[in-house]
């Protein structure tokens, strides 16, 4: 008998793993000709999915996109051994590369700092050094809102989970809200911090609705929580010996901090009690992400695009999908420091980090998961884009092409495109599956500071030196 007969006759023994690393049943011997689209069936058979989901398998670290036999005769792989798959749930909708300059809109007369899409991704806020806060109208692209009122640069904005307000900060240290419907002040300004606004993040809203509360972090050493209604600080959380460089308010209803004094502190929210402090870092910590960070963004608006009459509704409609995204998993924080490193924590179950993320030559600007929590990336000085296991923090790849200081990350919905920003004034965006420059978006006249993917995948906006505030489409 030869080879080739003997291949056909010899069975594979697979064992299928979710990336929790939680095994689907026990071990299974499949034919060799077997490949994604019957482990597809498998998997869904296996889990009672009533609706088939689309899976994508990989081995190591490597998509597997042929038949089993195949596989084996490429690797030269022993039969005898089990071989683990990891199915990974992939999004039932997919979103198309942005491709073209749709819009040039000026309006801001000093550079752009900051530009966030709303959670429905319906409307679009920018923060300048011009001091001004700015809407645009998205369906004429049009400059919609002007609002004045801050007295030095707007360093960071942040849209509610609801929708219906927007927060910013600047460097003289206090906070506007802004009616994003009519781009209204509402209220006095929030006062307290004694030195520059570094970051903004609201309550998620299935822990409230409609949102009332979100934390500042400040240069000042502190992060203060405060009440929109009562238009007061709370509760202010003390204890970083240093500049507060980011804040995150998690899904659990924990607030994480990350500061210039190499540490990362763990804060409950009912009294502003220190839960624990995160330790490992050598510098300082730049940037912090949560692998929920997507669901808490968007809250109850998802990409089918369905709206809720109640704040209770939504409320609901929110939990749901942040359970669902969740899963029986915890919340997984990741930070990203001057000391070139990153780690990966558990801050619920340890003050041990899961992880240490070493390959980056320069400090690590900016760290983000991406909407399903499988992946993870991280932007650089060191001009690369690093691509990494959200669950187990392994590295994967290494995305080079921008020739500067990369400033910048954001995903598409699908969790499928990575799009960064950089000095060198370009933007690009990644493909994952295939970890290669899916298009390159010259255009900026130079360096771009701001990048943000709208939650619903359709378009992407971009801000930088420059002054002009980009559309991009598809």
């Amino acid at each position: 008998m030869d080879n080739q007969d003997h291949q056909a006759n010899t069975s594979v023994m697979c064992q299928l793993v979710s990336p929790e690393g939680e095994h689907l049943g026990a071990a299974l011997y499949l034919p060799q000709n077997v490949g994604p689209p019957q482990l597809q069936e498998i998997v869904n058979h296996l889990l009672h999915n009533d609706d088939k989901l689309p899976y994508a398998f990989y081995i190591g670290d490597e998509e597997l996109s042929v038949q089993l036999g195949t596989y084996m005769q490429q690797k030269n792989a022993n039969v005898e051994v089990t071989l683990r798959i990891v199915y990974q749930p992939q999004a039932l909708f997919r979103i198309r590369p942005v491709n073209r300059c749709s819009a040039t809109i000026a309006g801001h007369t000093e550079a752009v700092l900051a530009v966030s899409f709303s959670p429905d991704g319906k409307c679009l806020a920018s923060g300048s050094g011009d001091t001004t806060v700015r809407f645009w109208d998205l369906n004429t692209q049009t400059p919609l809102f002007t609002c004045k009122g801050h007295k030095n640069w707007v360093l960071c904005i942040a849209w509610s989970p609801d929708g219906k307000h927007l927060v910013s900060g600047s460097k003289s240290g206090e906070l506007i809200l802004w009616d994003p419907k009519t781009g209204k002040q509402l209220g006095s300004p929030l006062m307290g911090h004694r030195k520059w606004i570094t970051a903004v993040s609201w309550e998620p809203v299935h822990l409230q609705s409609p949102c009332r509360r979100f934390v500042s972090a400040s240069k000042d050493g502190d992060a203060r929580i405060w009440d929109i209604t009562t238009r007061k600080c709370v509760i202010s959380l003390t204890g970083h010996t240093n500049s507060v460089t980011c804040v995150k308010w998690g899904g659990d209803g924990l607030i994480y901090t990350g500061s210039e004094d190499c540490s990362i502190k763990v804060w409950e929210t009912t009294q502003g009690k220190l839960v624990k402090t995160l330790q490992g870092h050598g510098h300082w910590v730049n940037s912090l992400a949560l692998s929920t960070e997507y669901v808490l963004r968007t809250g109850a608006y998802d990409h089918t695009g369905k709206t809720y009459s109640t704040a209770e509704e939504m409320k609901e409609a929110a939990l749901l999908r942040y359970k669902k995204m969740k899963g029986n998993a915890p919340e997984r924080l990741v930070s990203g420091s001057d000391d070139f490193t990153m780690f990966l924590w558990e801050p619920t179950i340890s003050k041990q980090p899961k992880a240490r993320m070493t390959g980056h030559q320069k400090l690590v600007n900016h760290v983000y998961f991406s909407p399903d929590g499988q992946w993870l990336a991280s932007a650089s000085f060191d001009k690369s884009v690093k691509l990494w296991n959200g669950i187990t923090g392994k590295f994967i790849a290494a995305f080079r092409g921008h020739v500067a200081d990369v400033y910048q990350i954001s995903w598409s919905a699908d969790s499928r495109l990575l799009l960064s920003g950089s000095k060198d004034s370009t933007l690009k965006v990644w493909d994952i599956r295939t970890r290669k420059l899916k298009q390159d978006l010259p255009g900026h006249a130079d360096e771009v500071y701001a990048v943000d993917w709208s939650p619903d995948g359709e378009k992407v906006a971009s801000g930088g030196k420059d002054r002009v505030l980009k559309l991009w489409m598809n």
